[in-house]
């Protein structure tokens, strides 16, 4: 869901270019998220205070000290739990995670994109080896980590509601999905089984899936994974239960989504497209990566137009009819936004769409996606579903301690978008100034 590359040209609390909306987009929001947000993005953009952060959170998801891990000390779970996990996660019980939902949609979201937060953390002597199955023991992997990932998986997919996403990594199933990955094999039956096992679920309840993409080495595996799970649960022409996760910073994701169009076309399922600029910018290989900020945006704009339109063009090229597909747009970015927004405004989009950012980040982008839908009477909340704007909020759900490794990657993520944070302190800053203001008569 991440993105490592963003800008926005909108500088504070206001709405986009050619959007005036009253009362402003971060009203909807509670005092105490403003607060929140507040004091964590300027933390976050803080060259003074964000590398002792980044040094005690790093600490805190990598230590093995009981002081130091939040699920065995009261304290220090306390404050997480109230401020950096209050931020960006769901809940640690089902009540909580339903809570939050329901929050989440009052505000006018039309859902959330749920994860479940525990990671399988190999030692050095686990993960060697790993590019076959074979001497791996079977059994072992699937009781401690295959049937441990399932059963949460399935636990989440339960916990949303339909209409909404669940996100998923297939390398969350320990070390048979990674030996297979890294062979690009298919999954080993019991793995397969257990996938299987949660997309019938999800397919069942009105839940969609969205796998996600990883580092450079696994991806063409989880992309031949992935569509075979299109081919058989994305039967509905135009929609999609079962969604691919496309970085538009890689150079060569325009074929790669191109060549998977060209799949569902001659072989008659929806492709299900979650557009993202890019999460592994500090692991990939460089050179995989386009040489610009610029020349990533120009791709991610430009297949966002492409699918959204149905119409092939310089970025996404590609003959014949173009396939039913469904798309995410999975953007921090203003602009980015705005330019699918502008799109649909027109009457030329042809493709389902859903617009997602991550909980805690780039509200002053999300919450300009609500009063667009129009409210209902007496001022409450806005409604998506009556102008097909529908904006979801990604979050995960788990124990502080199971979160840490989620929270550390949105600290990194902030640090390497310093411009975006700060766009959101200031927004967040004008939000609650105009507030003030509002308190005394002068707003």
């Amino acid at each position: 869901m991440a993105e490592t590359e963003t800008h926005h040209s909108n500088g504070g609390n206001g709405p986009p270019r050619g959007h005036e909306t009253s009362p402003p987009p971060l009203a909807v929001l509670p005092l105490k998220m403003v607060l929140r947000s507040l004091a964590i993005s300027t933390i976050s953009s803080s060259r003074l205070l964000l590398p002792p952060s980044l040094s005690i959170m790093s600490l805190l998801a990598s230590s093995t000290n009981p002081l130091l891990n939040p699920d065995k000390n009261p304290f220090l779970r306390l404050f997480i739990k109230k401020t950096f996990y209050a931020q960006f996660c769901a809940g640690v019980s089902h009540g909580e995670v339903e809570r939050t939902i329901t929050s989440l949609k009052n505000l006018g979201f039309s859902g959330v994109i749920l994860g479940y937060a525990r990671e399988i953390v190999l030692t050095e002597d686990q993960l060697k080896g790993l590019s076959s199955v074979k001497g791996l023991d079977v059994e072992e992997c699937v009781r401690n980590e295959v049937t441990p990932w399932a059963e949460g998986t399935i636990e989440t997919v339960d916990l949303a509601e339909p209409g909404d996403f669940v996100s998923l990594k297939f390398t969350g199933a320990g070390r048979l999905a990674m030996a297979s990955l890294t062979a690009r094999e298919a999954p080993p039956p019991e793995l397969a089984s257990a996938i299987d096992a949660i997309c019938s679920r999800a397919v069942s309840r009105g839940v969609r899936l969205l796998f996600d993409a990883e580092q450079a080495a696994i991806q063409p595996g989880i992309d031949d994974w992935t569509l075979s799970y299109m081919r058989k649960y994305n039967t509905k022409p135009g929609h999609a239960s079962i969604y691919g996760t496309y970085q538009a910073y890689l150079k060569s994701c325009p074929a790669t989504l191109a060549g998977h169009l060209q799949k569902a076309q001659e072989e008659s399922f929806t492709l299900g497209v979650k557009l993202v600029r890019g999460a592994y910018l500090g692991s990939d290989p460089r050179h995989l990566i386009h040489d610009t900020k610029e020349n990533t945006d120009a791709c991610y704009d430009g297949i966002a137009e492409g699918v959204l339109t149905r119409k092939w063009n310089e970025t996404l090229s590609g003959s014949g009819e173009y396939p039913g597909a469904s798309l995410i747009l999975a953007s921090h970015n203003a602009e980015s936004v705005l330019k699918a927004r502008e799109i649909c405004e027109r009457g030329e989009a042809k493709t389902e769409i859903a617009f997602a950012q991550l909980m805690g980040m780039a509200d002053e982008v999300s919450c300009e996606l609500l009063p667009a839908a129009g409210k209902k009477e007496g001022g409450a909340a806005p409604v998506p579903e009556r102008t097909g704007v529908q904006a979801y909020k990604y979050l995960v759900w788990g124990t502080t301690g199971e979160c840490m490794k989620y929270l550390l990657r949105r600290a990194y993520e902030n640090r390497d978008a310093v411009q975006r944070t700060k766009v959101g302190r200031d927004a967040m800053w004008g939000e609650l100034v105009r507030r003030v203001k509002g308190v005394f008569g002068r707003g």
